[in-house]
């Protein structure tokens, strides 16, 4: 019975490392191969060695997608956990609306984010939501063509990033707080700690394994980012809101059929989350340590 044990054990794990295999080795293999042909669409192509990273680092599209992401990655990354803490110490403070409260802030993170990004573009329309509410409150001369503007557009597209997702980032934040230990907080009021002494010296270092996951999340899924500024902007104006992923679907969908050369994009996409995240999650691993 004892020698069976370790049939048994890989009995159970065999399916999920098939299907790892399959869906995430096999295709990021296959897309390292076409990254060193020439191949486009009906042509299976001729191996072309490190020509396309040659090309890549001088293309001034993929630097310029490259700087986009970077920059709205920061920004969402920042606000989304920011907006998101905010939330959970809310909920965390009012245990009467704190069930009630977790639930509704979720609620955005359920929709699609196409079905989002068409809601907010009726929003932020020339005629929309938003600017017809600035001009009833006379406050016209604020009013914006908020998608149209390349000043704008990307931020815009981070705002509704933020919208959707701060309620996830605050559902992590939230399970750290409900893991902190009630006599330490208590202890903390008695000695005088209150509002934000007892945030910064009391609940911000209890949320470093929170800070940890969320930062790390949020960072991944901004990088890779498609969805919203397809819909709402297909990159415009000017560029101004082509993210890689936006640039790998210009690469291959977008006339050239160049298969090759959006796979070697896709790898430098995959270098600058793998690049990003470890550094965030190593210096973010090592402060939890410290505390």
């Amino acid at each position: 019975m004892i020698h069976r044990r370790p049939l048994v054990a890989v009995a159970f794990i065999a399916p999920a490392v098939a299907l790892y295999l399959a869906v995430i080795v096999y295709p990021l293999l296959q897309g390292l191969v076409l990254s060193v042909t020439d191949s486009k669409i009906g042509n299976v192509g001729a191996f072309v060695g490190a020509a396309n990273y040659a090309a890549l680092a001088s293309d001034g599209d993929v630097m310029r997608a490259l700087g986009i992401t970077v920059a709205y990655a920061v920004v969402v990354v920042i606000a989304q956990n920011a907006v998101g803490l905010a939330l959970a110490r809310a909920l965390y403070m009012r245990p009467r609306v704190r069930q009630l409260g977790s639930t509704l802030i979720l609620v955005p993170t359920l929709m699609s984010a196409v079905m989002a990004a068409f809601v907010w573009n009726s929003l932020l329309a020339p005629d929309g939501a938003i600017n017809s509410l600035l001009r009833s409150l006379g406050l016209s001369t604020l009013t914006h063509v908020w998608l149209g503007d390349p000043s704008t557009a990307l931020w815009a597209i981070a705002l509704v990033n933020i919208w959707m997702f701060a309620g996830y980032s605050a559902a992590i934040f939230l399970a750290g707080y409900m893991n902190m230990s009630s006599e330490l907080l208590d202890a903390s009021s008695v000695d005088g700690a209150a509002g934000w002494r007892r945030f910064v010296s009391i609940e911000w270092p209890l949320l470093a394994p929170a800070t940890t996951v969320g930062v790390t999340l949020s960072l991944i899924g901004s990088l890779k980012v498609f969805e919203l500024p397809f819909v709402m902007t297909n990159g415009g104006p000017a560029g101004s809101t082509t993210t890689l992923t936006m640039l790998i679907f210009a690469k291959v969908f977008g006339g050239q059929g160049s298969f090759a050369y959006g796979a070697t994009i896709s790898v430098l996409l995959l270098v600058v989350v793998v690049l990003f995240a470890g550094v965030t999650q190593s210096l973010l691993r090592r402060r939890e340590e410290r505390i």
